[in-house]
């Protein structure tokens, strides 16, 4: 499959110049680009590869010398990086994964598949699950008892949907996502050393050895549309009510969203984000990877936490953070700023006192 670069910039309403009718493959980075590759330069230090590459064509900035690189055609977007996103889409493939109901799928009776639903080999579908129209639940999937899933749902291979869980639609979930595991809530007879820690803020600790009791996980999970889910992402269910994720958030792989937690409308959960059980985090909200919520907490709207940071208190709208724990960002750079500058400030110190002791002669 081919396009012109004539059609790709009206699919993406963004301009071009030169010969319209020159025809692309696919897409490369400039310096590997073949003559029917369109060459990705969307920044300058980006572009300087294309003297590298064979490519006549090249999607770039606005303003852009493109023919002082020799090119023959140009996309050109006030955000490239937005404009890649429908590119992208126009020149994927897919996973092409068989389509209609393969013969080792086991499928209950009592399941509710809804019109051009696929379903790939070895997945299990148990009774009085749902599956929305269009849906494609690839290889070795497990859909369990009365889970609903809506329309247009992309389930990759070993994705698993546990039971009772309630999804929206076009749900995408990458390979070994996990959708409604039980939560990790456990409890001692008596107050157990973590309790006492956390109320004394480290004084006491464990004085005697108990066994931990399981809490079961009575909820399960809902999430709203146009959700993806990363691979080996985990959401867990609710102990009593549902843990809830609010349409059009995106989760990478390695997420981690403990028991009872709530999240807002199209938040972005970074690479090995952990979020503790019953906090609610509000809408827009970005959690760069490696980042923790600490349970019971509260984050509001828009609010950005900044990679391999930990939240352990209540978090405002609109709030930068960053660190451990983490604190807004310009007070957390200035602390580093005056980190870094305590050697040097050791080595004054210890100057001066040679200089005092010199002038008052002690030592």
């Amino acid at each position: 499959m081919s396009y012109s670069i004539a059609e790709i910039a009206q699919t993406l309403s963004i301009a071009y110049e030169g010969d319209g009718d020159l025809r692309i493959t696919s897409v490369a980075e400039p310096a590997d680009a073949a003559a029917d590759q369109l060459a990705i330069a969307m920044k300058p230090e980006f572009a300087k590869g294309l003297a590298q590459g064979s490519a006549r064509a090249a999607m770039m900035w606005q303003g852009a010398d493109w023919q002082g690189f020799g090119l023959k055609a140009v996309l050109l977007a006030p955000r490239p990086r937005y404009a890649m996103s429908g590119l992208s889409a126009m020149l994927d493939p897919g996973p092409e994964y068989p389509t209609g109901i393969h013969p080792s799928a086991v499928i209950s009776p009592e399941a509710t598949l809804g019109e051009n639903v696929s379903v790939g080999a070895f997945a299990v579908i148990e009774a009085g699950a749902e599956i929305g129209d269009n849906s494609l639940i690839g290889p070795q999937c497990y859909i369990g008892t009365q889970a609903r899933i809506g329309q247009g749902a992309l389930l990759h291979a070993g994705v698993r949907v546990c039971h009772r869980v309630t999804i929206g639609d076009r749900l995408i979930a990458h390979g070994g996502a996990c959708i409604g595991a039980d939560g990790f809530s456990f409890v001692t007879p008596e107050p157990s050393g973590v309790e006492k820690a956390r109320a004394s803020l480290g004084e006491e600790g464990t004085d005697s050895a108990q066994s931990w009791a399981r809490i079961h996980s009575l909820g399960g999970v809902s999430i709203g549309d146009d959700l993806e889910i990363g691979a080996n992402s985990c959401i867990d269910r609710g102990t009593v009510r549902d843990t809830r994720i609010g349409n059009g958030c995106k989760l990478d792989n390695l997420v981690q969203v403990g028991h009872n937690v709530v999240i807002g409308n199209d938040c972005l959960l970074c690479s090995q984000v952990g979020v503790a059980g019953s906090s609610v985090i509000g809408n827009n909200v970005v959690l760069g990877g490696q980042s923790g919520v600490s349970d019971n907490i509260s984050i509001g709207d828009r609010a950005i936490l900044g990679g391999a940071s930990v939240v352990l208190s209540n978090v405002p709208a609109g709030r930068v953070m960053l660190g451990y724990p983490a604190v807004k960002m310009d007070t957390h750079v200035e602390s580093y700023k005056g980190l870094r500058r305590l050697p040097r400030l050791f080595r004054d110190v210890a100057e001066l006192k040679k200089a005092v002791s010199k002038l008052t002669g002690t030592h």
